[in-house]
This record gives C-alpha cells, sequence and structure tokens, in this order.
C-alpha cells in the first residue's frame, strides 16, 4: 500500500488574527464554540477569532504539524508533543484530565472473561499511512494494550499484534474541505461521529474475527461499540485506581507557538482568561455544559456526556499530577521511537500564562461583584471601604 505525500498549507500571517483548533474531547474550548467568549475577549484587544478551518486555504494539516505562527490549538496530547518534539517549538499553557481509561474488547458471545484468556490470541493495532502527521491512534493503541497485559502480569510476547496499515486520509477529501467552516462542531454534521467506524478502526476485524481483541483508547467510544449489542469489555482501564495507567492521548493539552509566546503574549492571556471564564461556568452548568459537550464527543447522549463530566475540572491547570501524565505519555513515545527528540516538560510548560490570566479574572469578578457595596467602586485598589 503506497503513501501519498501531502501538504499543509495555511493562510498568509495576520497578528490581527488568531486561529483556533480543536479535538473531539472534553475541553473549555469545546464548550466555548457555543458560547463565544473567546472571541469577546480578542475583540477588546482588536483581533479576529475564528476556527482555523474558517479560512479555506488552511487545511486540515495545521492541527496536526502546528505551522500557523498564529495558532492555539486544545487537543489530543500525542500529536502535541510530537510537534515540541520534532517539528517546532511549542509552549505548553494547561491541560484538562479526563478519567476516561481505555477498555480491551472481545466478541460478545466469546468464551473470553478475563484479560488472561488472550495469551496466544491476536490483538489488533492500527498503523497510519499518512506520514505528514503523527500517528497519534496507534501510539495509544500500542500504550493501553501495554498497560492492560501488564495489570495482568502479561506482555506482548503473550499475544499476537496483528498490524492493520489504513490511508488515514479523510483529511483530503474535497468533501471535508469545502465550504469552510465557522465552527468545529460542523465537521459532526457532515460525518456522524458517534457511528464513524473512522473512529474505531478495528471494530470490523474484531466483529469478522480476523483478531481476537481490540483496544479501544476511551471508554466512551467503547460504549458505542458495546451498544451494538456485539462487543463486551473485558477490562476497563478507568476502574483501576492507578491514574498513571490511564494515559491516552490525555490529557488534553493547550499549546501555542513559541513565537506567539514571545512575541504576543497579550494573544495568549485573552485566549487563557477566556478558558478560564469558560472553565468556571462549565464547572457551575455541568448539565449544560454536557449538552454542549455532546455534539463533539463520544459519549452515548448528553446525560452520558454529564456522568463523564461531572467529576472533571474544567478549567485549565498545570498541576504537576497533569504534567506527570504529559510526561508519561511523552517518554512512551519516546522510548518506542514515536518521537525523534527527548524535552523536559517542566521547561516546555509556561504557567506564567495561567496564573496571570487566573488574576485578571479573579480581579474582574471581584470588580463586578463588589462594585455596588463599595463607597468608592469596585476596584481592588478602593481606600476606606469595607464589605458589609
Amino acid at each position: 500500500m503506497s503513501t501519498k505525500e501531502r501538504v499543509s498549507s495555511t493562510v498568509p500571517l495576520d497578528w490581527k488574527e488568531v486561529w483556533f483548533t480543536n479535538c473531539p474531547m472534553v475541553s473549555a474550548n469545546n464548550v466555548d464554540q457555543e458560547l463565544g467568549w473567546c472571541r469577546e475577549e480578542y475583540k477588546k484587544i482588536g483581533v479576529e477569532y475564528a476556527y482555523f478551518r474558517h479560512a479555506p486555504e488552511n487545511n486540515w494539516y495545521p492541527h496536526y504539524v502546528h505551522n500557523l505562527d498564529n495558532l492555539i490549538r486544545f487537543g489530543g496530547l500525542n500529536p502535541a508533543i510530537h510537534v515540541n518534539a520534532d517539528i517546532r517549538k511549542t509552549v505548553l499553557l494547561g491541560t484538562t484530565w479526563v478519567y476516561e481509561g481505555g477498555v480491551m474488547q472481545v466478541r460478545a458471545r466469546d468464551e473470553i472473561f478475563r484479560v488472561q484468556d488472550l495469551k496466544g490470541k491476536k490483538i489488533g493495532i492500527t498503523k497510519s499511512l499518512n506520514t505528514i502527521k503523527n500517528d497519534w491512534w496507534r501510539v495509544q493503541e500500542h500504550m493501553g494494550i501495554i498497560n492492560i497485559l501488564k495489570l495482568h502480569g502479561m506482555t506482548l510476547d503473550d499475544v499476537e499484534l496483528v498490524e492493520f496499515p489504513y490511508p488515514d486520509d479523510w483529511y483530503d477529501d474535497p468533501a471535508m474541505l469545502v465550504p469552510p467552516m465557522n465552527n468545529p462542531s460542523e465537521l459532526w454534521l457532515r460525518r456522524d461521529h458517534k457511528h464513524d467506524y473512522a473512529f474505531r478502526p478495528l471494530e470490523k476485524s474484531l466483529l469478522d474475527g480476523t483478531v481476537d481483541a481490540i483496544y479501544n483508547q476511551m471508554g466512551q467510544l467503547g460504549q458505542l461499540s458495546e451498544a451494538t449489542g456485539e462487543i463486551k469489555a473485558i477490562f476497563d482501564l478507568a476502574n483501576h485506581p492507578d491514574w498513571t495507567m490511564q494515559v491516552a492521548n490525555t490529557p488534553a493539552v493547550i499549546t501555542c507557538t513559541d513565537v506567539m509566546a514571545k512575541e504576543h503574549p497579550e494573544l495568549v492571556l485573552a485566549y487563557m482568561r477566556a478558558m478560564v471564564k469558560v472553565g468556571l461556568w462549565a464547572n457551575r452548568n455541568k448539565h449544560a455544559a454536557g449538552e454542549i459537550l455532546n455534539r463533539q464527543t463520544f459519549y452515548l447522549d448528553a446525560e452520558h456526556t454529564y456522568e463523564g463530566i461531572k467529576d472533571v475540572d474544567m478549567v485549565p491547570s498545570l498541576s504537576a499530577q497533569n504534567l506527570e501524565c504529559v510526561k508519561i505519555g511523552k517518554d512512551f513515545m519516546f522510548k518506542h521511537g514515536y518521537i525523534e527528540n527527548d524535552f523536559d516538560v517542566g521547561e516546555w510548560s509556561a504557567p506564567e500564562f495561567l496564573e496571570q490570566a487566573a488574576a485578571e479574572v479573579l480581579k474582574e469578578e471581584w470588580e463586578r461583584r463588589s462594585w455596588s457595596k463599595l463607597p468608592e467602586g469596585g476596584g481592588l485598589d478602593a481606600q476606606n471601604g469595607r464589605l458589609g
């Protein structure tokens, strides 16, 4: 099967524009695409903010190779690691962790009930032939299979991995390139992502008996498979207490180019202010956030989405635990040859943007709430005022 030479196209650079891109994951950005608060933050400073596919000159590949200086990406971990390691320097601005785990699945009526029953069996693993982008799908399958086997005293030597090369070329489909999209959710008007087998590429090979088991990197995707009545899970990493076993293209990460961070920090701050505001709103309104996220994620429906996010902190962070998850993902990719160059995650992260954004949002909230209670107004620098 031959590979096709692919090129990433972009609009000319204009610092009066900021483009965004995201993955169909749980994130404040995926909530904001319906609220529009990020666009408001940019309008305050005279900058246009739009989905990167709004411009027909931008094809899909900037999402994976981050070759737009004025692009901010909120999405899966593996492509972001690949970009910073091997393509260009970026800055890690925030993360969102969701305990989605991953599931090992078999045919529903097979006499396979435990992971140990897979000894000597065939497990499928994909291989993208699209060389311009990181093979994030394979990375998380590879990592999840190893982790589940490890938890049951097994290794890859105990099973047979069966590789499935596939074109991974929907990005080049003319129908996916025109007309331009104003909102990421418009993509899912063209693709029924909850039932599109491109997002569950090994399922048919399991059902036709080519392999005995597959790994689904998200429990929510696994539940879509199980809803068919033909597939069952025999192990779910989301139910295992060891969070270090659950890194699979997660946490979702916010990245921008080092050029944007150094030369136009005000653009980064505008985005992060919005993400803090939206995250706080989503934390207070989880059912409403679930309705919005259901349009882009792989949960069964809006209520199922709510169940998946009810304990998730939607405000991005650079917590020690989240950064450790990033390190685990990066180390796996380097060890197994998915990236050529190693790097320090601590040096990659830039907490100053999130810290300043949070402080500015807090100040704004204080002034809004206290204006009517302080005799000299609501500013934090108001003198001789007492609440009460």
